[in-house]
Order: C-alpha cells, then sequence, then structure tokens
C-alpha cells in the first residue's frame, strides 16, 4: 500500500514526490548556470589593466571571459553603468566568526586552554549565524580567515567565505597556516618603590630569566616536532585520530614540512628580529602578522621575501620619539622596500572587520600606490594561500566572486551596491540596514494641544 504525505492540498504520493525535488533540484542547477554578463562598470582586474567600460562574463561559478563588447547572446545581462567592479576582498588574522559581543562569555570561543596546542582548529568554531558576518560581507568582504588566540603556539586558520550555510559550505581551505605568538622581550625598568603592585615585582635579571625559559619552551616544542616529522613517512598526510599516532605533532606536520606557512604574531622589533633569526635557522616558511615595528626591519623582510600582514594603521605610536604618522606610513615604507603586504584590522574587534579597506585607504593617504593597496587586500592574500589561479584578481577561470561600488572603494563615502559570490548574487541585507529600515518607519510623535 502507497503512503502518501497529507497536505491542506492534494495528495502526493512519497515515491512521486522524490522525483519531483529531483526534478526541482535539476531546474535550480539549470537557473543557477544561467549565464551572466555584467557590463559597464569600471572593472579592476587587480593582475591586469583596468577597463573603463568593461564587461564580464559569468558561467556558473566561474568568470569565462574580462573585456569589452563580449559576444554572450544567450547571458542575462547586469547594466552596473557607474559602478566599480572588484574582486572579493580577502580578510586576513581576524576574530570574525569566533567573537560576536565582548561582554557576553557564551559568544566568545576564539581562546583555547593551554600554551602549546596546534591541534585547535579555528573554523570548526565559526559560527554561520554570527551578525558580523553580514556586516562584513556588505563592504567587500568575501573571504575571512579565523585565527585562534591564548597560548603560545594557538592552533590552525582556514578560509572561509561569507556565503553557505554551514562552516562546511563555507570553507574554502583549511587547514591553512599555524598561528606562533612570539614571547614578549620587553623589560620592566619599574623600580620597586614605584611599583603599582610591588608584591609582583621583578627585578631585571628574574624577568630575563623568564624571557629565555619562554622562548626555550617555544625551540623545544619545534625541534619536537621536528623529530617526530623526521621519523614519519614525508610522503604521508597527517593522521590525527589513528592508533600509533600523537595528535599534536601530527598537526604540526604540514608546516615543520614546509607545505604551510606559520604565520608569527609579533610587533616590536625585538620579537620580528629573533622571529626571524628563527625562522632562517630552521628554513621555516612564516608569515609576519601584527608588525608593528616592521617598517624598521623592511630591508631583511624584503631580501627573504616574508610579507607583513599589517595591523596597527590607526595605532598610536608606542615612542615619543615617533612621529603622529609613522603607522600611516609603514605600509608605504614596506611596500618602497619590496616587503610582500597585506593589511588585517586585528583579532581584538571582529565588529571592525567590515572597515579593512580604509585601514588601506590611511596608508594611500600617506604614500602607499592605490594599486598596491588593493592588490594587498585581493590577491596577495591568495598567493600567500596557494590560491591565486582561483581567487584575488577578474580573470578567466577563476571564481566569480566580486563586487559593485558606487564609487571608488577606498572612498569612506562609497558604498558597495551588489555582490557575487560563486556566481550567485547575495543579499546586502544585515542587522544594521534592517534596524534602520525599521526606525525609519517609526511613527512621528505630535505634539497635543492642551
Amino acid at each position: 500500500m502507497k503512503q502518501t504525505v497529507r497536505r491542506a492540498g492534494p495528495r502526493v504520493c512519497l515515491r512521486h514526490a522524490g522525483r519531483l525535488l529531483v526534478v526541482l533540484a535539476g531546474i535550480s542547477r539549470l537557473v543557477a548556470a544561467e549565464p551572466l554578463l555584467l557590463t559597464g562598470a569600471v572593472v579592476h582586474t587587480v593582475n591586469g589593466p583596468t577597463l573603463l567600460s568593461g564587461e564580464v562574463l559569468i558561467e556558473g561559478d566561474r568568470i569565462v571571459a574580462v573585456g569589452s563588447k563580449l559576444d554572450a547572446p544567450q547571458a542575462r545581462r547586469v547594466d552596473l553603468t557607474g559602478l566599480h567592479l572588484y574582486p572579493g576582498l580577502i580578510a586576513l588574522n581576524t576574530g570574525l566568526g569566533l567573537k560576536e559581543i565582548d561582554a557576553v562569555r557564551a559568544t566568545l570561543d576564539q581562546r583555547e586552554v593551554g600554551e602549546f596546542t596546534p591541534e585547535v582548529a579555528s573554523w570548526l568554531a565559526v559560527n554561520p549565524d554570527s551578525e558580523l558576518l553580514p556586516v562584513a560581507r556588505a563592504n567587500g568582504i568575501a573571504f575571512f580567515e579565523p585565527v585562534p588566540t591564548g597560548g603560545v603556539v594557538a592552533g590552525q586558520s582556514g578560509l572561509l567565505r561569507l556565503s553557505g550555510w554551514t562552516v562546511r559550505d563555507m570553507l574554502v581551505q583549511g587547514p591553512w597556516a599555524l598561528h606562533v605568538y612570539w614571547p614578549s622581550l620587553e623589560l620592566d625598568y619599574t623600580p620597586r618603590e614605584q611599583a603599582p603592585e610591588p608584591g609582583r615585582w621583578k627585578s631585571l635579571e628574574e624577568q630575563a630569566r623568564e624571557r629565555a625559559a619562554r622562548l626555550k619552551e617555544l625551540e623545544d616544542f619545534f625541534r619536537q616536532a621536528q623529530a617526530y616529522a623526521r621519523a614519519q613517512d614525508p610522503s604521508r598526510p597527517p593522521r590525527y585520530h589513528q592508533p600509533g599516532t600523537v595528535p599534536v605533532w601530527e598537526a604540526m606536520l604540514l608546516f615543520i614540512r614546509g607545505q604551510h606557512p606559520i604565520v608569527v604574531h609579533a610587533d616590536e622589533i625585538r620579537q620580528i628580529r629573533a622571529a626571524i633569526a628563527w625562522a632562517v635557522t630552521n628554513r621555516f616558511r612564516i608569515i609576519l602578522a601584527g608588525g608593528r615595528d616592521a617598517w624598521r626591519e623592511a630591508a631583511r623582510l624584503a631580501e627573504l621575501q616574508i610579507p607583513v600582514v599589517f595591523e596597527h594603521v590607526f595605532t598610536r605610536p608606542v615612542r615619543d620619539t615617533d612621529p603622529y604618522d609613522v603607522h600611516f606610513r609603514a605600509p608605504a615604507r614596506l611596500h618602497e622596500a619590496g616587503v610582500p603586504l597585506g593589511f588585517s584590522t586585528g583579532t581584538d574587534d571582529a565588529s571592525l572587520v567590515k572597515n579593512l579597506p580604509y585601514h588601506a585607504a590611511q596608508a594611500i593617504a600617506h604614500g602607499l600606490p592605490p594599486e598596491a593597496a588593493l592588490r594587498a587586500l585581493t590577491l596577495a592574500p591568495a598567493q600567500w594561500l596557494g590560491l591565486a589561479d582561483r581567487l584575488g584578481s577578474i580573470e578567466p577561470g577563476k571564481e566569480a566572486t566580486l563586487f559593485a561600488v558606487d564609487g571608488d572603494l577606498f572612498d569612506i563615502r562609497s558604498n558597495v551596491r551588489r555582490m557575487w559570490i560563486q556566481g550567485q548574487e547575495v543579499s546586502l541585507e544585515s542587522r544594521h540596514t534592517r534596524l534602520y529600515e525599521k526606525y525609519r518607519q517609526r511613527p512621528v510623535l505630535r505634539s497635543v494641544k492642551p
């Protein structure tokens, strides 16, 4: 006897209902595969010339042609006259998806317990329903890297796109990088009698011994990881949860072998120099994150081609001998020296990831070429990720993730008007826009005469 599904409408046989779902799925794929021709925009290709009235042909989730007056009679045309078209921006070194409300502990999932936790995979903790994701997307951010914090070796990060129901849908690449927070090398010279907590005061000798101990712990950890890697078959991938393996050391294999980079978080010049020497000695492939004083070591960073993800454009000078604009000009100095450059808003406030273009804009106002700034937000991170053949520019064969702005991307007065991720147009609605519409239409209170 056939089972039926009873609804308010007609009776439907389950067998036929299944066939209907298959047919509808096929139709949805056909609709999604409809060619799309974006016309009339100023197309910023990043890796080629800027087209003043360019056209971009999209089929499925890929860009198939870029130029002017493309022959695509079957494509649906989208007129973007007066708009600027850019590839989706890549936000590195963020807390996006891991942090929501700083004052609510249950919404914070960025820190792990322990000093050495390389097996932690930060992207697995991302909240796909975070209200901060649509806010970042509405300003052109298409990809983001959620970063673990907390220990010395805090864990691994991956790259996610700002579209999808689940973390699995959103994941572009994971793991990508291992995150090492370089121990502080500063010493507190405050005399005991002036210390705010005399009971916790330590002499310079004690501080120096503690500093040396922290560095030794880091070096010993990596030596053990290297020894474990030498004992394994170099051709096999990591096996995290199989008998006879150690998850902590398995997690280190990709990075010890140089298959993926180690991101070293360091700001002070002595930290940066120590991290560079450590990387050279051990032949590690590193990326410098934070990089407040990186401009002071620009020549060495350029010589070794160590990328810098600079996050201190709006940080106040920390030395009384530095000019007020020292950090405004730092990206231009790094670029002039030949250092591969990226930007970050930092991991402290996930709500500020939306401001990523304005960090680059401030650097432009203080000497960084606009082309270099755009590359630092798009193609350069894609190259470090090993995804330059898929992301970072508007070229045939690459993923159709791009957005249209009603002005220059680096002009704070400009607004993102439309956005496509993997060839599908996405909504730019966010909690901000919903509240704006709600209160824009609030009733006007009229005074009542007595």
